[in-house]
């Protein structure tokens, strides 16, 4: 693994690839830690902003190029503009269920499908994971425990913010 084809890719690249990061880094931690509160919502807008610019700065890097400048990936950015701003409305509107779905989903569909389209052999950052000579059965056992792992954090944090918010509040005393 090196940095070196992200230090010399495009800046478009460099920042959409650094506020992935942190928006995927954020997004784990609004699955894991409590929902509702003040700074959900503080980190939330924060997630929000971060999805956003990811999504915009990704209709700018043109390395496949099917349709004019554009291709399939291109039309995960705009999904993930519209559920953004589904997913604010449906908080909004109260529709609480609604909107942990929306995020949710967008968090996996977003980053983490998104994220993985990104090893494609010849893309940028499937040289920073696997280098020049390209993957080898050892970086590609390594990359494939990676992606399950994440994707187990993923559906054990999916599944404590569901059963946590099926479970009633503790009855106050007057």
């Amino acid at each position: 693994m090196s940095l070196t084809p992200l230090l010399h890719a495009s800046p478009v690249i460099q920042l959409h690839a650094l506020i992935a990061v942190a928006a995927l880094l954020l997004g784990a931690m609004q699955l894991w830690r409590t929902k509702g509160d003040r700074l959900h919502r503080a980190l939330g807008r924060v997630w929000m902003a971060l999805m956003a610019t990811v999504a915009i700065s990704g209709l700018f890097i043109w390395t496949i190029r099917l349709w004019g400048p554009f291709s399939p990936i291109h039309l995960l950015s705009l999904f993930v503009l519209v559920m953004l701003w589904r997913g604010v409305r449906a908080a909004r509107g109260g529709n609480i269920a609604a909107h942990r779905r929306i995020m949710q989903g967008t968090y996996i569909i977003g980053l983490a499908i998104t994220g993985l389209l990104t090893f494609i052999p010849g893309r940028t950052m499937y040289f920073v994971a696997f280098g020049p000579e390209g993957a080898t059965p050892g970086k590609l056992a390594v990359f494939a425990a990676l992606v399950v792992v994440a994707a187990g954090a993923g559906l054990y944090a999916a599944r404590s913010a569901r059963t946590a918010s099926e479970i009633p509040p503790a009855p106050t005393r007057s």
